[in-house]
């Protein structure tokens, strides 16, 4: 079985382009359908686990169907190979983006890519949000989210102060009084970090441990961390980063290997990759047993839903602040506007989509120079 599983996964994290929805339903089809691994009902329940966790949902739904068919080794082997291929494809990508990303060609490539990227994030909170701004109070609690970010609240007070919130909500409107007993989850403190490839570890460490929600809210903690404290990166480099997970197969999560690499070189590459991608199957290993449960909690599912909407307010700040530097004029924003016309109107993969805005900013700039 766990060459199987191996073989399986290696695949998938070969050629599952467009996102996390796309993988899942790669998933769904080989294990359910064609190799009968696993029930129409136990894979929605490892989906629904997914969803109550931090991390890439399609990342943790391979580790949990590994689990669930080969144990603990089961568990490791699904998600490494998930994970692999893509890794190495985005380290050499970045190795050559470090080597000749100056070059002309490749910014005319880029100028053309970077409005794709922000129509396709911009579509992601356009199809989220239709699916969790499901009550008025959830829009309110959203909207204040996005307000407290967008005048400098952390990223992870924004995050778990609108989960609580939404049970808080829940519990009034039920006439009962919230009781919880529990340890704060403080960040991670990382300023006193020795060096910098340790520090780099650190925060992705945090980042793996408390995102909710789509990969796209990645782009609110590496804007933070990476560009406004640190100044580690440019808006312009993190938006390649971010790109080049998108465009390659397998977990968005990846971009954490091209930001390590470009901050602390293979070093800096490898810590923050496993640093990122650790905390999955921690969270993985201590939840699966309890999916039973955590599928019929009312309190987990109010704070998911409060999590998942402040995670839309996030996505939708630092698209903003992208947008800056992705549209610097009429053709970029035409481009824009044309690709999330595109995925709105036809659901384009969106790794077509990035292609042809490569071609697309090499016409443009070679007619604009």
């Amino acid at each position: 079985m766990l060459k199987q599983l191996a073989l399986l996964f290696l695949k998938l994290g070969t050629i599952s382009f467009g996102g996390p929805a796309a993988h899942i339903a790669m998933m769904e089809d080989e294990v359910v359908r064609k190799k009968k691994w696993l029930s129409s009902e136990t894979f929605l329940d490892l989906l629904g686990a997914t969803n109550l966790i931090p991390g890439p949902n399609s990342t943790e739904l391979a580790i949990h169907i590994g689990h669930k068919q080969a144990g603990w080794k089961g568990l490791l082997v699904a998600g490494i190979c998930f994970i692999l291929p893509a890794v190495i494809i985005v380290w050499i990508i970045a190795w050559a983006y470090v080597r000749f990303g100056s070059l002309p060609e490749i910014q005319s490539l880029l100028y053309g890519v970077k409005p794709v990227m922000i129509a396709i994030v911009a579509h992601a909170l356009y199809r989220l949000g239709r699916t969790a701004l499901k009550t008025k109070m959830l829009m309110v609690f959203c909207l204040a989210a996005l307000v407290t970010n967008a005048f400098g609240m952390n990223e992870l007070l924004v995050l778990f102060g609108t989960g609580f919130l939404a049970m808080l909500w829940r519990q009034i409107k039920e006439g009962r009084m919230l009781s919880l007993n529990f340890l704060s989850a403080l960040p991670f403190v990382i300023n006193d970090a020795s060096s910098r490839l340790s520090e780099l570890f650190l925060i992705f460490l945090k980042i793996g441990s408390v995102l909710f929600g789509s990969g796209y809210v990645l782009l609110a903690f590496l804007q933070t961390d990476f560009v406004d404290h640190r100044q580690w990166l440019t808006s312009s480099q993190l938006i390649d980063a971010v790109t080049v997970g998108q465009f390659t197969p397998g977990p968005v999560f990846t971009a954490a290997t091209f930001v390590g690499y470009l901050i602390a070189g293979h070093g800096g590459a490898l810590l923050a990759t496993i640093g990122i991608f650790l905390p999955a199957f921690f969270f993985v290993a201590i939840s699966h047993p309890l999916i039973p449960r955590l599928r019929t909690s009312r309190l987990a599912s109010s704070f998911l839903d409060g999590v998942n909407v402040a995670s839309l307010a996030l996505m939708a700040v630092v698209t903003v602040k992208l947008g800056k530097e992705a549209l610097p004029d009429v053709p970029a924003i035409f481009m824009m506007l044309l690709s999330f016309f595109l995925l709105w109107r036809f659901r384009l993969n969106s790794a077509w989509l990035v292609v042809a805005g490569a071609a697309m900013g090499f016409c443009v700039s070679r007619f604009l120079t």
